[in-house]
């Protein structure tokens, strides 16, 4: 994997073996959109979710530093999406992962994740939270087990009309070496 950071902007880029991963322009919407409809019309996002933020992009996600929004993509096609969110106090929720049913058994999510991970860590955060929405008959998808390996801990599960919420956490003030505690 090969790791590109092009300041200015917010301009974020990451060039992998698979995609690439940079910060999302507006030229993006598109495809954004699409991404998110499709995730709607699978039941991963709940009905009642009114994708404000998806319309407003640059005020949910750009409006501060501590937030941000990448695509993934591949021959300049948009193959993936992932979000930050600033929650109250040091906290941070991913938000928005979605990669494109011909690519999901790929390294596309695993990669996005990190992304947003890394932003997480450099701008500060303590704690990531983020939920998925899992079909209980067809038990926990591949999404999951992506977050463990990044050791996100299972919270809780509540139950909807079709299907549960998952939330999950993870405390990034504990994976900090003892330097970033000495300063």
């Amino acid at each position: 994997m090969d790791f590109v950071t092009v300041t200015g902007d917010q301009m974020q880029q990451e060039t992998t073996d698979s995609a690439m991963i940079r910060s999302y322009r507006p030229d993006d919407q598109k495809d954004v959109s699409q991404l998110y409809l499709e995730g709607l019309l699978a039941g991963q996002i709940a009905p009642d979710d009114t994708g404000a933020d998806i319309e407003n992009i640059a005020e949910a996600y750009f409006s501060n530093e501590r937030s941000h929004l990448w695509v993934a993509t591949i021959n300049d096609r948009t193959v993936g999406m992932i979000a930050v969110a600033q929650e109250p106090g040091h906290a941070a929720e991913i938000r928005r992962l979605r990669v494109d049913r011909a690519y999901q058994a790929t390294s596309i999510a695993a990669e996005l994740v990190e992304t947003a991970l890394r932003h997480c860590q450099t701008h500060g955060y303590l704690k990531v939270v983020f939920d998925t929405r899992i079909d209980p008959q067809s038990g926990p998808d591949a999404i999951v087990e992506v977050f463990d390996r990044f050791g996100f801990q299972h919270t809780r599960t509540k139950a909807t009309a079709d299907k549960e919420l998952h939330e999950f956490y993870l405390d990034l003030y504990r994976q900090r070496g003892p330097e970033a505690d000495s300063s």
